[in-house]
């Protein structure tokens, strides 16, 4: 299997990573405008599992290092499995939370809040679990910090806008959501890893998985709990009337569904990359870097989709504040696991 070799080629794949994990949420504002995000999420998880088969065939068979994907997934341990099945679960609950708040309170909102979050959480749960890699934390705190920075000046930048230009009930309810997301998805990352031999990707310990088994069976786990958390939501949805299944094979069309699979192939990729590169990079900041991906939406948001349109120059300051703060954390990130 294709294994990182050097931390400067880690590096580069998360940032990869962190260009996939804030642009996905695109492909859901390019599917049809009457097509609800619960139905979406239906097509993003089935692009995932596909995406995920397609990497674990192809860099995960070839090459002489490793255990090849089928003999790998063949002795992995019932352990092994559950713990990247768990963090599947959680990773699947906090992600329809955080598309429901990208549908109420658009992509530059809900991605620096809620992925935000869930890097400072998640920074501290991999160095507490996962701590390789982790040999420079006072300045890896430093950047995480003010990643924080960044995360205030995006919330009240929102919060002005909100003021003028949505309904502040809509616009709470979203930044809610959001925070939950967060909050819930800084768990997954460790769960997952306790899955995988992050030591030894060459000779992986007997019973524990590589990073592109730990990809498949992540992605199923989503694909199967989907029936059961995305079918509450679809009953119960946040926001609008309830949806249901006949929905999703009548209304959608060929273009709506490449466009929700595009999105799951988006996120696999740089999940893929974002495993592959912990092995060298360590947990703590191969997820840190991955989840710069707040930046990234927020740039959409901002240029792309106009969500900050009218806000002022106060809202500018904020915003300009936002993406310096960011640049800054993600460099010390970076050099803390040089």
């Amino acid at each position: 299997m294709f294994i990182v070799s050097s931390y400067s080629l880690a590096v580069i794949f998360c940032f990869v990573t962190m260009l996939c994990w804030g642009s996905w949420g695109n492909t859901q504002k390019l599917a049809a405008k009457s097509w609800r995000y619960e139905l979406f999420y239906w097509d993003y998880v089935i692009g995932m599992v596909l995406f995920s088969l397609l990497i674990a065939f192809t860099m995960g068979s070839f090459g002489e290092g490793g255990r090849p994907f089928l003999q790998d997934i063949g002795q992995a341990s019932w352990s092994s499995l559950g713990w990247i099945l768990l963090g599947a679960l959680v990773f699947n609950v906090s992600n329809i939370l955080l598309s429901a708040s990208t549908s109420i309170a658009g992509m530059s909102v809900a991605f620096p809040l809620g992925v935000g979050l869930a890097l400072v959480v998640g920074v501290l749960n991999n160095i507490i679990f996962h701590p390789k890699g982790t040999e420079n934390i006072p300045l890896l705190f430093i950047g995480v910090a003010l990643i924080v920075v960044a995360m205030i000046c995006n919330g009240v930048a929102s919060g002005k806008v909100s003021a003028a230009e949505k309904d502040p009930a809509t616009s709470r309810k979203g930044i809610i959501l959001a925070v939950l997301a967060g909050l819930i998805m800084s768990f997954f990352s460790a769960l997952v890893y306790n899955g995988v031999d992050l030591d030894n990707f060459v000779s992986p310990a007997a019973g524990k998985c590589t990073p592109y088994t730990a990809i498949v069976v992540f992605s199923i786990g989503v694909f199967l709990s989907n029936f059961i958390v995305n079918t509450i939501v679809m009953r119960k949805p946040f926001v609008g009337e309830p949806v249901t299944y006949k929905q999703y094979f009548c209304d959608g069309n060929a273009r709506t569904h490449l466009v929700g699979m595009l999105g799951g192939a988006i996120w696999c990729l740089g999940t893929a990359l974002n495993y592959i590169s912990a092995g060298k990079a360590g947990a703590s900041v191969s997820y840190a870097l991955g989840q710069g991906a707040p930046m990234i939406a927020a740039i959409w948001g901002v240029f792309i989709w106009k969500e900050f349109r009218g806000g002022g120059k106060k809202v500018t300051a904020l915003l300009t504040a936002m993406f310096v703060a960011f640049i800054a954390g993600l460099s010390l990130i970076v050099l803390s696991g040089n």
